[in-house]
């Protein structure tokens, strides 16, 4: 799969899409991130398509599973790409602010970029760059399920809405929030499909993050596992059980598009369907056996402004990225109740705006609690440039993967830093997939 000059290149900006470019100009050769990187898969995907299941379209949702024969673990992906609940996000009005794939997926939608570059945790391996070698992740060789994202409701809507244009110049849009049956019947399958399961992993970034903790009671209740591990990155559902709270407008605005007291209702009773936020202690004493872990940046600026933007008119960029970190706040200390509760909060990775510590890359994504600015007798320290150093230990995200599926908990939070906007070697790989926008 090659790049030309006729195809967009942009890279995930709400974690959509993406090509990488390097070096282009006019006239130039494009070179597709196949070309720079070491990544990627070539698995011989099933493709899967269930009578009755949807994309917001009406179109047939599909998903796609990779059997190793070898393995009987299973990593379930649920793809992000924003989400939506009226007519300017779900129309696309609203530009990145909207939900992925309004139009479907295509047959070959497996073998896009996305599917194939944005994970390396289904790929099995953190992958290379030029003077950087690829990783092997504790996920490699498992089976694999890769759920795509066509439904703007974080994979467990159930609704079909009716959204009309507010100046009445556009026709309305019939949008199927079918999140929850394509996610449930999918479930089903796999259990039928791939039988009895060692270990499984679901995952997923953005707004498949969300849904590793809204699916995970029905992932329990339809699959045979022997241990499950909850990897939620960058989909937190912060906690809101009033209106005081800052993420409790956006949380009410879903409630009521995607129709999710449908979908809450067979949640165990311990989750008060009144509080999201309240799935973290759900799910920690509903499967105290089951391992979970959240990872995101703390000036993540794309979930924060889902969460924030509309819902606050006015605020700029900072104020966004308080409320963020207050709820942030509130979330490490609801998962410090529970002793099978692990993160890795990184502060910021200058690229898709902090979005995503586990997609395309896993460059920048370590964590240490520790990190300060060098004091003065230690500038001559490599590298040069840097100004910031970690004095304890940094805890790369392959290393954080491999320690929490081998049993570990790790709680790994950042201060306020600048290490990864001064380091030399983001310097050179962050613009390269940046600058692509």
């Amino acid at each position: 799969m090659r790049l030309s000059k006729a195809l967009p290149v942009r890279l995930l900006k709400s974690a959509v899409g993406f090509s990488l470019a390097a070096g282009l100009s006019a006239g130039a050769v494009a070179i597709g991130i196949e070309d720079v990187v070491d990544g990627g898969n070539n698995y011989p995907w099933e493709k899967v398509e269930i009578a009755g299941t949807k994309c917001s379209d009406g179109s047939q949702y599909k998903f796609w599973v990779n059997d190793n024969p070898n393995s009987n673990d299973l990593l379930i992906m649920y793809e992000g790409g924003g989400a939506c609940w009226d007519y300017e996000s779900c129309s696309g009005a609203l530009g990145l602010l909207g939900a992925a794939n309004p139009n479907g997926l295509a047959d070959g939608y497996i073998t896009s970029q996305k599917a194939n570059f944005v994970s390396p945790l289904v790929n099995g391996a953190d992958p290379g760059f030029p003077l950087r070698s690829k990783q092997d992740l504790v996920t490699k060789d498992w089976d694999v399920a890769y759920m795509p994202y066509c439904t703007g409701d974080v994979h467990v809507g159930n609704n079909v809405v009716t959204y009309s244009d507010p100046s009445g110049v556009n026709p309305p849009i019939n949008f199927h929030h079918a999140g929850y049956n394509n996610s449930t019947a999918a479930l089903d399958f796999l259990n039928t499909r791939l039988g009895a399961v060692n270990r499984l992993m679901i995952t997923g970034f953005s707004a498949g993050g969300v849904a590793t903790a809204a699916v995970h009671h029905e992932a329990r209740q339809r699959l045979t596992v022997n241990k499950v591990y909850s990897l939620n990155d960058s989909g937190p559902l912060f906690p809101a059980p009033d209106g005081s709270y800052n993420s409790r407008l956006l949380h009410d605005t879903i409630n009521v598009a995607w129709d999710l007291p449908s979908v809450l209702s067979n949640m165990p009773s311990n989750f008060d369907p009144s509080d999201m936020g309240s799935i973290t202690k759900a799910m920690a004493t509903e499967y105290p056996q089951d391992s979970f872990a959240y990872t995101g940046y703390s000036t993540d600026f794309n979930f924060s402004r889902f969460s924030y933007e509309r819902f606050y008119p006015g605020l700029d960029e900072s104020g966004i990225l308080a409320l963020w970190q207050e709820d942030q706040d509130l979330l490490v200390a609801e998962m410090n109740k529970y002793d099978n509760f692990s993160y890795s909060i990184p502060w910021n990775r200058p690229i898709n705006d902090s979005h995503c510590s586990t997609i395309v890359t896993f460059i920048g994504s370590h964590s240490c609690p520790s990190v300060r600015k060098k004091k003065w007798y230690e500038a001559w320290q490599w590298p040069w440039s840097q100004s910031w150093k970690c004095a304890g230990t940094s805890t790369s995200m392959t290393s954080f993967l491999a320690q929490w599926v081998g049993g570990g908990v790790l709680r790994l939070k950042e201060p306020y830093n600048a290490f990864n906007q001064e380091d030399p070697g983001m310097q050179i790989i962050g613009p390269q997939i940046d600058s692509a926008l």
